[in-house]
């Protein structure tokens, strides 16, 4: 193939906030594919947070992306040659394919999709990692109930508007935090998040009491520091807290911030627990087919932030996350 692949690569480990340089923008030609492998085009790339905690040279439930390695990220890529019995051109498949171009693949990890059904993006976001973290998250971990109150922090976010919007299904009251009005506004007026509150304008912990006047039942947290911390002083008896992330201390240049009242966890008679969504990867199955079912009677509404330009523009665009830019799913759709 005459098509020359363009690459996001690690250069060096960042320190704080990922900068310009530590990243290499490479250029090689496309590789014709080998029996029982096929060559993709790169349609739509996911931006997660759990991106800054890979570029990390430390113990996790990944390895660390390697220096020089091409950036890890899902995507979403259609087909263009193949000699793979399973895909043939036009096919869309979605998998961890990194941050390039183009793709080939054995076929490993990867999965068909239906663009006719839902765009690739949404495979990204409410039917992909996403969607899948808030439901394993506050269905199995969280243990949720109906009639209980669920607070969700990074609440305008890919997850935290999954999370709440499936407790909402689950009929639950949801109170969401989110930075900015418009955010909020969205969570209520949109989305039918009961409360909103604004971490920017008010005080967390004086709002939790108005809005969860009986507790907290089930805290699902995203952000982690002050807000986790203020999150804990209103939990209600036997409480989950499900720590999904902690955005709030990714860039952190000293130690990450641990909550300093947990021993409400013993006063509340309530657990946190952690968890990592690949190990529930043998359910997504039933889980996108309740999501889908969902978004199809309208108790879902998809949010999508969509960022459109090249490979290049990949450093930059991860960027909106950790300044709070985007509302719902944010990808890179390739030109």
């Amino acid at each position: 193939m005459s098509a020359t692949n363009r690459q996001i690569r690690l250069a060096a480990r960042p320190v704080g906030e990922v900068k310009a340089d530590d990243w290499e923008h490479r250029s090689e030609p496309v590789e014709e594919p080998g029996p029982g492998c096929f060559v993709g085009r790169t349609r739509v790339i996911s931006l997660d947070p759990a991106m800054r905690g890979w570029l990390d040279d430390r113990p996790s439930y990944l390895p660390p992306v390697g220096i020089g390695e091409v950036m890890r990220a899902g995507s979403v890529i259609e087909v263009t040659a193949s000699q793979h019995p399973g895909y043939r051109p036009g096919d869309h498949v979605v998998g961890t394919f990194g941050v390039q171009e183009y793709v080939v693949s054995d076929g490993k990890g990867a999965v068909k999709i239906d663009t006719s059904l839902a765009p690739p993006s949404t495979y990204l976001g409410a039917l992909g990692m996403p969607g899948m973290t808030a439901y394993f998250g506050l269905l199995d971990v969280g243990a949720l109930k109906d009639g209980e109150t669920v607070v969700v922090s990074g609440a305008a976010g890919a997850v935290g508007t999954m999370v709440g919007q499936i407790a909402k299904a689950k009929g639950c009251r949801v109170v969401g935090i989110a930075g900015g009005p418009d955010k909020c506004a969205l969570l209520t007026d949109e989305l039918g998040f009961d409360a909103a509150i604004d971490y920017r304008a008010e005080d967390v912990r004086k709002a939790l009491r108005r809005e969860a006047p009986d507790g907290i039942d089930v805290y699902f947290d995203n952000v982690g520091g002050g807000i986790l911390d203020a999150a804990l002083t209103r939990l209600a008896m036997h409480a989950r807290v499900v720590v999904c992330g902690a955005i709030s201390q990714y860039n952190n240049e000293t130690p990450v911030k641990g909550p300093s009242n947990y021993l409400t966890l013993l006063v509340r008679r309530a657990r946190m627990e952690g968890f990592v969504v690949f190990d529930y990867a043998k359910q997504y199955a039933r889980a996108t087919q309740e999501i889908a079912a969902w978004i199809g009677d309208g108790r879902i509404k998809v949010k999508e932030h969509v960022v459109r330009g090249t490979v290049d523009d990949f450093p930059e665009t991860l960027q909106m996350l950790f300044r709070g830019e985007n509302v719902g799913k944010l990808v890179l759709e390739l030109a």
